[in-house]
């Protein structure tokens, strides 16, 4: 039975997971995970081992070869509610003969119907993420820098549950990083949301997450600031 901070419920729970595309050899094998409301995750491990598959899998992009995996109360195949999770891929996803505004206001359309507030949450997300002189530009007039901070305003519009992100922070001089990540942080720990980021830089990694999970040889091993360490179950 839970108890204390137990009775907290988790926005990602994944038991017995194995993902990958090729169910005769997984990529990663995940016992047990539980990402709470608040947590900031980073993930990292070399290159093509399976941190963005994993991404993936939780977004519902990929089928789980096996497990069962939980997201914001829902348990996949089955989709959670529209709006409540957001997704940064590597490659953006942004509509590039488009303007920044309309990029973020397709973030803020997954969350709310009425047009005055898509166009509010519109227009904070692109001021916290410094655009507001871009907001007419398309996309393809824009640096790599610039469209990642416009892939972040329209998660950070949606005001997603869970905000999975796909080294959103790459491309980024180190005084927009440092702005980007303290807006998404802020969001993370003011809306008891969760953040899970594929993150290649290990200090980094290490500088912005409450927990490290680095995938090495098909499995997590887990790294926590302080004296947490024993609470990350895997």
């Amino acid at each position: 039975m839970r108890t204390g901070d137990d009775l907290i419920e988790p926005l990602l729970v994944l038991k017995d997971v194995a993902i990958g595309y090729d169910s005769s050899a997984s990529l990663v094998n995940i016992p047990n995970l539980e990402i709470l409301p608040g947590e900031i995750v980073a993930i990292a491990g070399p290159s093509g081992i399976g941190k963005s598959t994993l991404l993936r899998t939780i977004a519902g992009l990929v089928s789980p070869i096996s497990g069962q995996l939980e997201v914001c109360g829902v348990t996949l195949p089955e989709s959670p509610p529209r709006g409540v999770l957001g997704y940064i891929p590597q490659k953006l996803g942004l509509v590039r003969h488009a303007s920044v505004r309309h990029n973020v206001e397709l973030g803020a359309r997954a969350g709310v119907k009425s047009r005055k507030e898509r166009q509010q949450r519109s227009t904070e997300a692109i001021d916290i993420m410094g655009l507001s002189e871009k907001s007419t530009e398309p996309i393809r007039r824009l640096s790599g820098g610039q469209q990642r901070r416009v892939a972040t305003a329209r998660t950070l519009a949606q005001k997603p549950k869970l905000i999975l992100a796909d080294e959103f922070l790459s491309e980024l001089d180190e005084e927009t990083l440092t702005s980007v990540l303290q807006a998404v942080t802020n969001y993370v720990r003011g809306s008891k949301a969760a953040l899970i980021v594929v993150e290649h830089d290990i200090s980094r990694a290490k500088m912005m997450a409450d927990k490290l999970l680095v995938i090495d040889d098909g499995r997590i091993n887990p790294f926590v600031k302080g004296t947490k360490a024993m609470e990350v179950n895997v």
